[in-house]
């Protein structure tokens, strides 16, 4: 689906600063939410290194990094999955995860018990709706 003209338009004049995009990114000159919602560890590795290159690039203090998980994608922040250590390091960098409660939600309808998460990871309602609530203040979402 393509965004409206006046939603494009509206988000190119946006000023994150102003609208508040990152509280805890006082500094923060570029906002990014990088999207997740496959799973395998080809694609969390490559969602992974995006947020670390950003960081090189940029410095931690310079840029808002967001990974917002959904659908099967949430797999990248369950407790024992092999990329833990790396989200852990990023966590530690100023990268935050969010994760889909709808996506945990259904899971434990299915399964009768919901995934233990990273601690680090903090849930959101809807994560498609979150990406869409940083994008109206200021974040650019990629897809890797």
């Amino acid at each position: 689906m393509l965004a409206s003209p006046t939603l494009l338009a509206s988000l190119a004049h946006a000023d994150p600063a102003k609208q508040g995009a990152a509280p805890d990114k006082p500094f923060a000159e570029h906002f990014i939410v990088l999207q997740l919602s496959e799973s395998d560890s080809k694609k969390e590795r490559l969602v992974l290194s995006v947020a670390s290159n950003v960081l090189k690039a940029y410095g931690p203090d310079k840029v808002a990094v967001e990974v917002v998980a959904f659908g099967p994608g949430i797999d990248l922040l369950r407790e024992q999955n092999e990329h833990r250590a790396l989200v852990d390091s990023l966590v530690s960098q100023g990268v935050r995860f969010a994760v889909c409660g709808n996506t945990l939600d259904t899971i434990e309808r299915e399964t009768g018990r919901r995934p233990a998460l990273n601690p680090h990871a903090i849930e959101v309602q809807v994560g498609v709706g979150h990406m869409l609530e940083l994008a109206e203040r200021g974040f650019t979402i990629v897809r890797p």
